[in-house]
């Protein structure tokens, strides 16, 4: 699949069954998405891969801070939409030169393309946040030391082929695209064709 028909055919993926990519066949991809920009090359993350049986002890942990009976159920079926998931722990370089958000927003890059690969590879996946990355329970089962953070889950498996997500056009962001001069700002955006000394600031 080439670059630009990965990036205009991912979506979300709600619905996910087996096959779910292998541990090495993970490894592999990850090693690839782990060439995003990062700067000074921290690679502050790890991952947790959560499988089979382990899912429904991870659901227990998600429930652990429901108060009725119906949300203990729902919240304990979450790690069951999907055969794999892959836990993101961020683990950050404290007092070093590159600051915490610019480990986190390398940490978000790797994810980006990790999820376009899999999608090359045929397998569609979701990252999922929610209450769970803020519960004690769910910090002390995956073993979390006190400054990781847990940034959340990408689900991965199969797209359900009874479920495909919909394609939809491209987002309007013509008003979140500014062209800058010495002069200043103009009043309102318009299409960017920079030259001469012209610079432009993309602000997606």
């Amino acid at each position: 699949m080439e670059l630009e028909a990965a990036i205009r055919t991912r979506r979300s993926e709600h619905r996910l069954i087996e096959p779910a990519p292998s541990d090495e066949e993970f490894v592999d991809l990850l090693g690839w998405a782990a060439t995003a920009p990062d700067h000074g090359h921290l690679r502050p993350w790890r991952w947790i891969l959560v499988r089979g049986d382990s899912r429904t002890a991870l659901g227990v942990s998600f429930a652990s801070g429901a108060t009725d009976a119906e949300t203990v159920r729902r919240e304990m079926r979450k790690p069951l939409r999907a055969p794999l998931l892959a836990t993101l722990v961020f683990v950050p370089r404290r007092n070093h030169r590159v600051p915490d958000w610019e480990q986190l927003a390398a940490s978000s890059a790797m994810v980006n393309s990790l999820m376009l690969l899999l999608h090359d590879r045929g397998f569609g996946s979701i990252w999922r946040t929610g209450s769970p990355v803020d519960s004690a329970e769910t910090r002390t089962l995956l073993g979390l030391a006190p400054h990781e953070g847990l940034i959340g889950w990408l689900y991965i498996g199969s797209p359900d082929p009874t479920r495909r997500s919909v394609l939809r056009s491209p987002v309007p962001v013509s008003h979140r695209v500014s062209r800058f001069t010495p002069e200043g700002f103009p009043g309102q955006p318009g299409p960017l064709r920079p030259s001469g000394h012209q610079r432009v600031s993309d602000t997606l």
